[in-house]
C-alpha cells in the first residue's frame, strides 16, 4: 500500500517586496527541502500580510489536514502561536530562541552571542560610538541581539545608538540615515540585522558623503552573495542558513516520528571582514 503524501507547512508574514529582496528564506527552503524531499515530505510556503491571516492559515490548514506539520518563525516572547498550533493539533517545530519554544522542538542561534561578537570585532577595529538598525522590534531574535549588542557595548564602554528597520532596502537607507544624521555624536560604524537593510546603509552614507569604511564601517547579518558583490564588499556575520534549514528538517522529522522535543543548536556564526570594515 502507497504511504500517503505528507507536506509541511511555513507562513511568512513579511511584505512580498520584503521577501522578494531578502536572501535568507531562499537558503532556508533549500536546506529544507534538501532533507525533506528525499523522506518524501514536501514544503507549502504561504505569504501573508499580518498576524491575523497567519493565525488563519494555520486553523484552515489544520482543518483541511492540508499539512501534517508546520515551522514556525519570528516568534515573540510567550507568543500565542505556540498554543495555536498546539490546540489545532499541528506537530511544529519552532526557528529561534527556546524561551519562545514552550516546550517544542526548537532550532536556535545564538543571537545574542553573535551580536556581541560584532560589537568584539568592531571595538578592536578602534569604533566607540556603534548604530545598531534592527529588525522589527517585536521579535524575539531582534530583543536578544539588540540586548546582547547593548550589553557587549556597555562592558567596552562603548556608545551604542539604536534605530528600527523592517529587512527592507529602503527600511535600512531610512533608519542609517537617522543614525548618520545624529548630533553631535554619529556612529563610526553600523550593525544591519540583515544583509539588505545594509545594502540600503551604503546607499545612506553615499547620500551624506561620507566614505565606507573611512568615515563609517558597516557589518550585515548574514552573509550573502550581494554582501559578497556591494561596493565596497560588506563585512558580515555569516552563519549557514541552509543548515537552519536541514536541520529544522531533521527536528520536523523527529517530531511527526513522536520523537521527544529537543534543542537543536545551529553552527555557529562568525565574522567575515571584507572592505566595509
Amino acid at each position: 500500500m502507497t504511504q500517503a503524501p505528507r507536506r509541511v507547512g511555513l507562513v511568512l508574514a513579511r511584505a512580498a517586496q520584503v521577501l522578494g529582496e531578502e536572501p535568507y528564506y531562499h537558503e532556508f527552503l533549500e536546506g529544507l527541502e534538501r532533507v525533506l524531499t528525499p523522506s518524501g515530505v514536501s514544503v507549502l510556503v504561504q505569504v501573508v500580510t499580518d498576524r491575523e491571516a497567519e493565525t488563519a492559515t494555520y486553523e484552515r490548514w489544520a482543518a483541511q489536514q492540508r499539512v501534517d506539520g508546520v515551522i514556525l518563525v519570528d516568534l515573540g516572547p510567550d507568543d500565542d502561536r505556540v498554543a495555536l498550533v498546539e490546540s489545532l493539533g499541528l506537530t511544529a517545530v519552532v526557528i529561534g530562541d527556546p524561551s519562545t519554544a514552550q516546550g517544542l522542538p526548537t532550532v536556535w542561534t545564538d543571537d545574542a552571542g553573535f551580536a556581541r561578537e560584532a560589537v568584539g570585532f568592531l571595538a578592536g577595529l578602534g569604533h566607540r560610538v556603534i548604530g545598531h538598525v534592527t529588525g522589527p522590534p517585536g521579535f524575539a531574535h531582534t530583543q536578544l541581539r539588540r540586548g546582547g549588542l547593548q550589553a557587549e557595548a556597555a562592558e567596552r564602554g562603548m556608545t551604542p545608538l539604536m534605530a528600527e528597520g523592517d529587512y527592507s532596502y529602503e527600511g535600512g537607507r531610512a533608519a542609517a540615515l537617522a543614525l548618520l544624521d545624529r548630533k553631535p555624536q554619529r556612529p563610526t560604524a553600523i550593525v544591519f540585522d540583515n544583509d539588505v537593510m545594509a545594502l540600503g546603509g551604503l546607499a545612506a552614507a553615499a547620500e551624506c558623503g561620507l566614505r565606507v569604511p573611512a568615515d563609517v564601517s558597516m557589518v550585515a547579518w548574514d552573509d550573502s552573495p550581494q554582501c559578497q558583490l556591494a561596493v565596497p564588499a560588506l563585512s558580515a556575520m555569516s552563519h549557514d542558513v541552509e543548515r537552519i534549514g536541514e536541520l529544522a528538517a531533521q527536528a520536523l522529522l523527529a517530531a511527526l516520528a513522536g520523537e521527544p522535543a529537543a534543542v537543536y543548536e545551529a553552527p555557529s556564526a562568525h565574522i567575515v571582514a571584507r572592505a566595509s570594515t
